[in-house]
């Protein structure tokens, strides 16, 4: 195994570059998938694949533990230049998606029943979003299965294969919903069937990739390695963590679409056209949050302080910037944006109207991405965990204070307070996270 290259802001681009190329691709499916669903009339189909979308935002991004584990796991693996764990790290995590993926299947229509009433929305809003549901749902042990790989390749800093693998399937989602919907006359369930065969095309291109790559640099199968009780057990432990602190983000973005649907289909259609925009920026501000993961974690692996410094300096910087031109660019572009997102007056005025809160999301929540991939190299799990608990109370609080007299102004300024705070309770364990991996004084 070769060892890393010296630490420059050219190797941070070499990594975050392809995974930012990727990255957008992902939130991309949403745009698209509200813009073909916005060329029809009614505005429930937008509410419908918004309800729908975050209901697996809820399931599978609570599985992304799955990515940021396995990445920062194979990233030490790395520096420590430990081939055998390496190999058995992809391992683990593929049989625990796989057990994972079938559960999820198996309790598809308890989960059904319980989030769309949760989530409110119009009768039709339901509908369609239940259709949607059915199909997506079967896609999950292949979603997660790619979460595996692809954080496996980001890990060893092999951004080109995870943006290979990332790209081909947003493209393909992508072009299947437009076919289904726009050619073949379907709705939401079009939706739904693309992202499946996406997923399960996807899957299979990311194991041959792996597959590869294995024999590249000789990896074995060491099944007693991969058994090992310690392993095992450090291995779930920090899954549980990274899981607990992905379901509170994905809680907060749930109970922000949630309290959009009670306030009526206007608003869940504007709120939904926004938020779009801030997915996309904060995919793209993911892009160094990864390489922060693949060098923290490398560094932390060969135990390398100076090399661990300079790669959270350099990442952040880069994720600071990167926020603050796509704040700028959400505010200046956002209005023609809409426009193309919506045929529909009502919701482009709406969605017009909150737009000044989506165009400072970039650059409040920059750090607070970054942190994201810093603590996951550093295998900080717990402290990660134990702040997003924190910033979920500190949102909870900010919400109630503010949504009723402000209504969904006040709904927006308590996701900001949410995303400020995450990097602030972040921001406080840095010192604690280096004296502990370095035993510094």
């Amino acid at each position: 195994m070769p060892a890393p290259a010296a630490l420059s802001h050219r190797s941070v681009l070499a990594i975050a570059v392809p995974i930012m190329l990727s990255n957008v691709s992902e939130p991309l499916i949403g745009v698209v998938n509200t813009a073909i669903i916005g060329q029809l009339p009614d505005p429930f189909y937008i509410g419908a694949i918004a309800v729908g979308s975050l209901i697996f935002s809820f399931i599978f991004w609570g599985f992304g533990f799955l990515r940021l584990s396995t990445g920062g796991l194979s990233a030490q693996a790395v520096g420590a230049g430990d081939t055998g764990e390496l190999v058995a790290v992809l391992i683990r995590a593929l049989m625990i998606a796989a057990v994972a993926g079938l559960l999820l299947i198996a309790l598809s229509p308890l989960i059904r029943a319980i989030a769309f009433p949760l989530m409110g929305g119009s009768p039709e809003v339901r509908s369609h979003g239940e259709a949607y549901f059915n199909l997506r749902i079967w896609s999950a042990p292949f979603a997660f299965a790619n979460y595996c790989v692809i954080g496996w390749f980001i890990g060893q800093a092999k951004a080109k294969l995870a943006f290979l693998v990332q790209l081909f399937l947003n493209l393909v989602n992508m072009a299947l919903s437009a076919a289904f919907v726009l050619g073949l006359g379907m709705t939401s369930d079009g939706v739904g069937l693309a992202a499946l065969l996406a997923e399960i095309l996807s899957a299979l291109l990311a194991l041959a990739l792996a597959v590869r790559l294995l024999r590249q640099f000789s990896g074995h199968f060491d099944w007693a390695r991969i058994f090992d009780r310690a392993r095992i057990w450090r291995t779930m432990a920090m899954n549980g963590d990274v899981m607990i602190r992905s379901l509170c983000v994905v809680f907060a973005f749930v109970w922000f679409t949630a309290r959009g649907a009670r306030a009526g289909d206007l608003i869940i259609a504007a709120n939904a056209v926004l938020m779009n925009f801030f997915e996309v920026a904060a995919f793209l501000i993911d892009g160094f949050a990864y390489a922060s993961e693949a060098l923290v974690g490398q560094a932390a692996g060969a135990r390398d302080l100076t090399r661990y410094r300079a790669a959270v300096w350099l990442t952040s910087l880069w994720a600071v910037v990167t926020g603050a031109v796509l704040s700028l660019l959400i505010w200046f572009a956002g209005p023609p944006l809409i426009d193309m997102m919506t045929v529909s007056p009502e919701v482009r005025e709406t969605a017009r109207h909150y737009l000044g809160w989506a165009a400072l999301t970039p650059f409040l929540g920059a750090v607070c991405f970054q942190f994201d991939g810093i603590f996951t190299g550093a295998l900080a799990t717990r402290d990660m965990r134990n702040m997003m608990i924190v910033s979920v109370a500190v949102y909870l609080a900010a919400w109630a204070l503010l949504e009723r007299p402000f209504g969904n102004h006040g709904l927006w300024a308590a996701l900001e307070i949410f995303l400020i705070t995450r990097g602030l309770t972040f921001w406080s364990r840095m010192n604690a996270i280096e004296r502990r991996l370095f035993q510094t004084a």
